[in-house]
């Protein structure tokens, strides 16, 4: 999933930002979906680099709730109404209050589910009882995918179907074979790999997202460790815990 926030998308230009998705469709050459980051708290905007995704070949956008601005549930309405109208590919709403500020109501997901192009959402609420009744106004078809990694598990049991991960980046086995394990029903085995991941997500979020992930990327020979401004670097006691975290579940020797 390219230019999320995991990713910096925020500091990216746009130029950098379409980049980013033409190399990952490139990479990936059709062996696994692309969502690609569409988000914007302009309209227009956020029209547009759907359009780019779209054209650069990706499988669906991932689409935040406007930040900053602070749009009524109208607001929200019209704007992916508008995106959704303009690009005919698939829509993920991503909904994360702590960053947009605003909250999209379950009526107002309800709402836009009705749209033949908006098919789900990526939930950051950490709320467990939200993806209860989105399926009962969403229907079965929509898809829910859980944004926040310690409440993964239990949000499928909520009615959710997966996970963007933030974790996920520098332990994508055990993330996957945890989903799997949930999906083919062998619980205590999904349960098993959750609490073995309970410390590197304590970890992940010790400091804003993605300073302490990248740097997890880092010692894996995966990436620089640094964020552009205005991220600064993390804190040498975040270092400290991330390293220990990674070498607890097995990722560094």
């Amino acid at each position: 999933m390219p230019v999320g926030t995991t990713g910096e998308s925020p500091t990216l230009s746009h130029d950098e930002h379409k980049r980013v998705v033409e190399i990952t469709v490139e990479v990936a050459k059709g062996r696994v979906p692309v969502i690609a980051g569409a988000g914007s708290n302009s309209t227009s905007e956020a029209i547009d680099l759907a359009r780019h995704a779209k054209k650069a070949g990706a499988d669906a956008v991932l689409v935040v709730t406007p930040y900053y601005n602070k749009p009524t549930q109208e607001g929200m309405f019209l704007h992916y109404t508008a995106i959704a109208d303009a690009v005919e590919i698939p829509l993920i709403i991503y909904n994360i209050p702590p960053r947009s500020v605003i909250d999209m109501s379950v009526e107002t997901m309800a709402r836009l589910a009705k749209h033949p192009n908006i098919v789900g959402v990526k939930d950051a609420t950490a709320n467990l009882a939200r993806p209860l009744h989105t399926r009962r106004a969403c229907g079965p078809d929509f898809v829910q995918l859980s944004g926040e990694d310690h409440t993964a598990l239990a949000f499928n049991a909520a009615g959710g179907s997966g996970c963007i991960s933030v974790t996920g980046n520098i332990a994508p086995r055990l993330c996957s074979e945890m989903q799997t394990a949930w999906q083919e029903g062998r619980m205590a085995d999904a349960m098993a790999i959750q609490n073995r991941l309970v410390p590197l997500h304590d970890a992940m979020f010790s400091e804003t997202s993605p300073g302490p992930v990248k740097f997890a990327a880092s010692l894996l020979g995966l990436s620089a460790d640094f964020c552009r401004l205005p991220l600064a670097p993390i804190a040498e006691a975040t270092r400290g815990r991330v390293r220990a975290a990674m070498s607890d579940v097995g990722l560094l020797n």
